[in-house]
């Protein structure tokens, strides 16, 4: 790999994780790692362009149907792609299926770029962490074949200490804050080849876990405004993606249009 690339444009694919939940800004809209990764490079490259077209929900067919058709036919030089973690979450997964998915989006994106970029994506530390933990495994094992095999980069998040740390997630306990984006962010650019800025994996300063009491308060308010109308959703067949747009969905040099 190229150290100190250049890099003209980039295009990021996948679902929540790179739409930016819950890197919250204040007119409501999310940021996240993609976001602060396009400002970045284009800090470097002046006509720089950033298109993002992913949708929170989304599940890796979709991804595969919708997403990375439209992600190769921009011709970018860099293109990020994350996705199959939302079917591993899923009561019931047919692993080989999306293996099937993430194959062929494999296939489509990596010559269509100058390098294609996959993801181990982090996992909260906790009990739903240990209940999917096998399939979360199998997925990133076939990433790293298919980086393997395509000559694409694979930022490995997942064996990253800080970012199963719990200070890192949101009350949701589903995405990163905006310091975790902030994190990965720096990891992806410096995968990329680029000059570090931080020492993204430096662990938080240790603190003293939250009482009982504390923590039982936040279990009934994440399960009330969280957890139920996710197993909601589950139960109906529907996904918080449904209906919405992506958030850049052009190839747009970076001033263009506001970043959402």
């Amino acid at each position: 790999m190229e150290m100190n690339a250049s890099y003209t444009s980039f295009v990021a694919v996948g679902d929540s994780f790179t739409e930016g939940m819950s890197d919250l800004l204040p007119d409501g809209s999310y940021r996240g790692w993609a976001d602060l990764l396009a400002a970045r490079l284009a800090a470097r490259e002046p006509g720089f362009r950033y298109a993002n077209l992913a949708v929170r929900g989304k599940l890796i067919g979709q991804i595969a149907q919708d997403q990375a058709p439209a992600a190769a036919a921009m011709g970018a030089d860099v293109i990020t792609l994350v996705g199959g973690l939302n079917d591993t979450l899923r009561p019931k997964v047919d692993m080989s299926m999306v293996r099937d998915h993430l194959e062929a989006s494999v296939e489509l994106l990596a010559p269509s770029c100058k390098q294609l970029v996959l993801m181990r994506s982090p996992g909260r530390n906790g009990p739903v962490m240990e209940r999917f933990r096998p399939r979360m495994e199998q997925l990133f094992a076939t990433i790293d074949q298919l980086a393997a095999k395509h000559g694409a980069l694979v930022v490995d998040l997942y064996g990253a200490p800080v970012l199963a740390d719990p200070r890192m997630w949101d009350v949701d306990r589903l995405h990163l804050t905006a310091e975790g984006h902030r994190r990965v962010a720096e990891a992806v650019w410096q995968t990329l080849g680029l000059p570090a800025e931080l020492d993204w994996r430096t662990e938080l300063p240790a603190a003293e876990p939250p009482g009982w009491a504390v923590r039982r308060t936040q279990d009934l308010s994440f399960a009330r405004q969280h957890l139920l109308p996710w197993i909601g959703r589950r139960l109906t067949g529907r996904s918080s993606g449904d209906g919405r747009p992506a958030k850049r969905p052009e190839l747009q040099p970076y001033g263009d249009a506001p970043l959402s």
